[in-house]
């Protein structure tokens, strides 16, 4: 069971800070508290109710087995949203968004695919049969894939679902993601609109604590997702061995129960009953007309 969201620990982790009441979007208005200082304050009870929604959700989407890809490119989030992404075993984009990377995805599968063949190339020695300026062409290629691209290697179809931090500056992702009508769930801050997003997440998308810990929620809810999937299939092998045992063994033969004895019947040995079964079983014989005639006389 995933741990429940505590109100304070938001608080410590400052989840509650909002970006310059001149800088909002009114459409923020439902998550903000107050305005302290000339920055807005979010309604850490609206996040905490949130936070729990969107686990749920994201839950139920690792528990069927499909991805959920976790984008965020800005230097405080990269390196937290990439080990909770590892952790949950999810993909994740944290170097620049590739242009149509949901819209375009064969494109993006065919650059994926490069990178496993420049592999190959070097395990069964091709690539040293290339010259000097070749192979340094293509290991500069390599790492260039690699940086963009390897964090997506494993996922060989479109997302279930988008994780995005900070929905202004990851616009592009966002507009892919409603084109393909791909689930957005999103740590949304409060210069940003919250009516394109699925799940909204009102919180700090700046600071590095308030990230870690609402990405702490969100890769455990998606790890829980995983456990309960893993748990289901083990069930249902053991279900279908036990089965299967069941069916090879062999059936038990029920327990020989001795015969019953049948009293036969003997015939009757009476004289007159044996003559009478004799003649039943003789043939009429019809009488000729001359002893008709004598019977007559």
């Amino acid at each position: 069971m995933a741990r429940k969201v505590v109100v304070k620990d938001l608080l410590e982790a400052g989840v509650h800070f909002g970006h310059l009441t001149r800088k909002w979007n009114p459409n923020m208005a439902p998550y903000i508290y107050m305005e302290r200082n000339g920055i807005h304050i979010i309604n850490l009870y609206k996040t905490a109710a949130k936070i729990e929604e969107a686990g749920e959700a994201l839950k139920k989407i690792a528990g069927s087995g499909r991805k959920i890809l976790f984008v965020a490119t800005k230097k405080q989030a990269k390196d937290i949203v990439a080990e909770k992404a590892k952790a949950a075993n999810q993909p994740y984009i944290t170097e620049r968004w590739p242009g149509g990377m949901l819209t375009n995805f064969v494109t993006i599968r065919k650059a994926v695919k490069k990178m496993a063949s420049i592999d190959r190339m070097k395990q069964d020695g091709t690539f040293m049969t290339l010259s000097k300026k070749e192979r340094l062409a293509v290991d500069r290629l390599r790492a260039k894939l690699e940086k963009n691209l390897g964090s997506i290697s494993d996922m060989s179809r479109l997302p279930a679902a988008l994780f995005i931090v900070d929905t202004t500056r990851e616009h592009i992702a966002v507009a892919e993601a409603l084109k393909l009508n791909i689930p957005i769930f999103a740590m949304v801050d409060t210069n940003s609109d919250p009516r394109v997003i699925d799940y909204v997440i009102p919180s700090n998308d700046d600071a590095s604590k308030s990230i870690e810990s609402i990405m702490s929620f969100v890769s455990e809810a998606v790890i829980e997702g995983l456990s309960e999937r893993k748990s289901g299939k083990d069930d249902d092998s053991d279900d279908e061995e036990g089965m299967a045992n069941k069916a090879k063994a062999p059936k038990k033969d029920k327990e020989d129960k001795p015969a019953k004895k049948v009293k036969a019947e003997v015939p009757s040995t009476d004289e007159e009953d044996v003559k009478d079964m004799k003649e039943a079983k003789q043939p009429v014989r019809q009488k000729s007309k001359k002893e008709v005639l004598n019977e007559e006389e």
